[in-house]
């Protein structure tokens, strides 16, 4: 007779995809769903750690959330792979979310520069929670010093 271990719906979810090579999102436990052609999909778990004052998830962390799927969808909309950061984010929240939460996002438009994005945040019900739009810049790796004081261009450390 052999003893299995049962997995709850919550943590067998929590568990696909991959873990970003970022440290904020390693902590807050974010999985990658998929990133290609302009498309981005991530997941978290919520966690009590992860809540406000009325046991719902924290603005915070939602913002975070929307941000990353952005980013994840204006990156795997480079040909070029460069990275992005943020340069203008708006968001509604819709209804207070709890669970299982995961966001689909979007690239709407993406010019050499720039990469204009939408997402939206569903809770473990289907419903959305909050919807998001976001303006991205296109970036190539900068250099930076080592510890001699040298200049030297880092390898993206991203996963692929």
């Amino acid at each position: 007779m052999t003893n299995k271990v049962q997995l709850n719906a919550a943590t067998q979810l929590a568990n696909l995809g991959e873990e970003l090579n970022v440290p904020f999102l390693k902590l807050l436990g974010v999985r990658l769903i998929s990133a290609e052609m302009g498309k981005g999909e991530i997941l978290l778990a919520l966690k009590p750690e992860h809540t406000n004052t009325w046991d719902v998830a924290h603005g915070g962390v939602l913002l975070t959330l929307m941000d990353v799927a952005m980013a994840v969808a204006a990156r795997s909309s480079d040909p070029d792979d460069r990275s992005v950061v943020t340069v203008e984010m708006k968001n509604n929240f819709m209804q207070a979310a709890n669970g299982v939460l995961r966001v689909k996002a979007d690239t709407v438009r993406r010019t050499a520069t720039m990469a204009f994005c939408e997402a939206k945040l569903y809770n473990d019900q289907g419903e959305v929670c909050c919807m998001s739009t976001g303006t991205f810049q296109f970036l190539k790796r900068l250099a930076s010093k080592n510890a001699s004081g040298e200049r030297v261009v880092n390898a993206d450390s991203r996963q692929k």
